[in-house]
């Protein structure tokens, strides 16, 4: 038992404060300041973590500042991109023809000693030649072709890693905005129930409730005072998120987002998936192997195919004999049964990249179309507790009030309107989180731009 409490019970506090505190509280639900001392230990709000309260309050910061920042700084695009740009280079080197080979020769007669014989024998000479490998006509060609397909799906492959970076900062600054917005209405809700509870200790005191009502206002504060506890630390969470894709110092100043509101998604369901096929960054890498798999497959036919040399040498002799040329002409001829197994390679590579490519489709249309039915669900949603819940909700709570005051009403209803205030202003912040998380996904799938 709270002995403060039945002290103040004993020292007769106005009975009509209940009156004025309804009264407060059906004037809009806004704070009241009161005097009034709680009958027992009233929960206080949280204060926040970290050094919060040290820091001075920073300017919100727009989604689309953060993703050209994330576009600029964060090192797995920069890593990414430059493995793009590396194999970028490999096809201008597979359409090179191989290294020249230079060769110096000394021949010498009579004795192992340099230049021996080179006066008074023709067989003794000085030469320096050349000699190059020539593939067969078109080798070179396919092989550059196989290089610039393996490019462009690094290519590909470094755009889907820029848009799951963007993607990671969208869905991770949608939550911490929905953290930002509720905790105000966890803060005003949470007064809203002090006040409630005050009309319920005012009850109490003249004999019209009884304390269970206000032990159970106290319990729901309390609940309602972890909630917000909790916010604050999955803030701090999302906070260390967004600076790692931000690539920024986790002892920077914290985000503070923009408010959200609906964006309205003007494409329609047929046309996303279209445009998997052409946007999707896995389905264009994918598509990018089918085409280096085609021409590997070429390539590994042209390989059955002789490559040549052909080399050139002069050979100088003394001044008393003619010196020495000589042509030769090389060819290289493949071991068929070593080419047989590369084309069956080939060809089973090539089967398996567009094995991979369907699954592919079929698996990015299958999520387009899943995150497609949450944007449309997540709509009507919204307009349900828009139009609807909240409204009602809210007029509920505000009847009740009247009602409990009256005591035509009792405390756990009035209680079950309060919280489906609270419930009601909640999910409709989660359902605007989900709709905008469907969106960002939807972009990185289809590349479909979204303001």
């Amino acid at each position: 038992m709270n002995f403060a409490f039945l002290h103040r019970l004993a020292s007769g506090a106005p009975r009509f404060l209940g009156a004025a505190v309804l009264a407060s509280v059906l004037s809009g639900l806004s704070p009241i300041v009161t005097n009034a001392q709680a009958p027992m230990d009233a929960p206080q709000t949280p204060a926040p973590m970290k050094d919060q309260v040290s820091q001075p309050a920073a300017s919100p910061s727009p989604l689309a500042e953060l993703v050209r920042e994330v576009e600029q700084s964060n090192p797995e695009i920069a890593a990414a991109l430059h493995a793009w740009q590396a194999a970028a280079n490999v096809p201008k080197q597979a359409l090179a023809l191989p290294d020249t080979e230079i060769t110096v020769q000394q021949f010498s007669v009579g004795s192992p000693r340099p230049f021996a014989g080179y006066s008074n024998s023709d067989f003794a000479y000085v030469g320096i030649g050349a000699s190059q490998d020539l593939p067969y006509p078109g080798k070179r060609r396919l092989r550059s072709q196989v290089a610039e397909r393996e490019a462009d799906s690094m290519n590909a492959q470094s755009d889907g890693v820029r848009r799951q970076a963007i993607e990671a900062l969208k869905l991770a600054y949608f939550q911490l905005a929905y953290l930002q917005q509720t905790l105000p209405i966890l803060e005003r809700n949470d007064q809203v129930l002090a006040q409630i509870q005050q009309v319920a200790e005012s009850h109490y005191r003249v004999g019209q409730g009884n304390q269970q009502d206000v032990l159970k206002a106290q319990l729901q504060r309390t609940k309602l005072l972890q909630e917000i506890t909790m916010h604050h630390q999955q803030e701090e969470q999302l906070e260390a998120q967004i600076k790692q894709v931000l690539s920024r110092a986790q002892s920077s100043p914290d985000i503070v987002t923009v408010p959200l509101s609906q964006t309205v998604l003007t494409h329609g369901d047929i046309e996303l998936l279209d445009r998997v096929r052409d946007q999707n960054s896995d389905v264009r890498s994918r598509s990018a192997m089918v085409r280096r798999e085609e021409s590997q497959v070429e390539l590994s036919h042209k390989e059955f195919r002789p490559d040549f040399n052909v080399g050139y040498t002069y050979e100088h002799t003394s001044d008393k004999f003619r010196d020495y040329y000589m042509a030769s002409l090389g060819i290289r001829l493949p071991n068929r049964h070593r080419q047989s197994a590369a084309l069956a390679e080939a060809l089973q590579n090539q089967e398996r990249v567009k094995q991979e490519l369907q699954a592919e489709i079929q698996r990015a249309q299958s999520e387009v179309e899943q995150q497609y039915v949450a944007v449309r669900r997540t709509e009507d949603q919204l307009k349900i507790y828009r139009e609807g819940l909240i409204p009602q909700s809210e007029a509920t709570l505000q009847s009740g009030l009247a009602a409990y005051q009256s005591n035509r009403q009792d405390f756990q209803a009035l209680l079950y309107s309060f919280q489906d205030v609270l419930n009601s202003n909640l999910e409709y912040q989660r359902e605007l989180v989900e709709h905008e998380s469907a969106l960002a996904r939807l972009e990185r799938l289809t590349g479909v731009g979204l303001p």
